[in-house]
């Protein structure tokens, strides 16, 4: 499977992210769901601040406050919505990018310090989770988010941060800011 990943770290945070590490993640995300996706595949994984977030979080959900990590599949599907008449061309490419991942890196340091973590196991935990909702995981439902738990985890294990992907999330999605 070829995997095109598109990082796009805001300034303020290139020095502090290691993009190669959240790479190796999502890859191996994706890598476990190789079969259920196509030949190529593009994600775009985003880190910004809390500002941009809240604006999102707020456009997209409702929520007028920061939040760690939104996705936004390219391949949702709305029922009764007509299909677009595109170029087989561009088909081909939409059908490849499999969605946006954002993370807010000052939410992500904040959540860190909450939890124990360093901010580093924190983003690799967030670009999974994003990822996996990409791929249909979600956890509004307790046997959804044992499911996707247990991915993280199964995910997280060889890089020794196993431990992290079951904590319960705040129903709060302002950790504070």
């Amino acid at each position: 499977m070829e995997l095109l990943i598109d990082f796009q770290i805001d300034e303020a945070f290139a020095g502090v992210v290691d993009a190669q590490d959240l790479k190796t993640l999502v890859t191996a995300t994706l890598q476990r769901h190789a079969e259920e996706l196509g030949e190529a595949v593009e994600v775009t994984l985003r880190i910004t601040d809390d500002a941009e977030m809240q604006a999102l979080n707020h456009a997209y959900r409702g929520v007028d406050a920061s939040t760690d990590v939104l996705s936004f599949a390219a391949q949702e599907e709305s029922e009764g919505e007509p299909a677009l008449a595109l170029p087989p061309e561009l088909v081909a490419e939409l059908e490849r990018h499999l969605g946006d991942i954002v993370i807010s890196y000052p939410y992500a340091e904040r959540q860190a310090a909450q939890f124990g973590n360093s901010v580093a196991a924190e983003l690799r935990l967030l670009a999974i989770h994003g990822t996996l909702h990409l791929l249909g995981y979600d956890h509004a439902a307790p046997d959804e988010e044992e499911a996707m738990w247990a991915e993280q985890e199964a995910i997280l294990a060889p890089y020794g941060d196993a431990a992290i992907a079951r904590r319960n999330y705040p129903d709060e999605p302002n950790i504070g800011a």
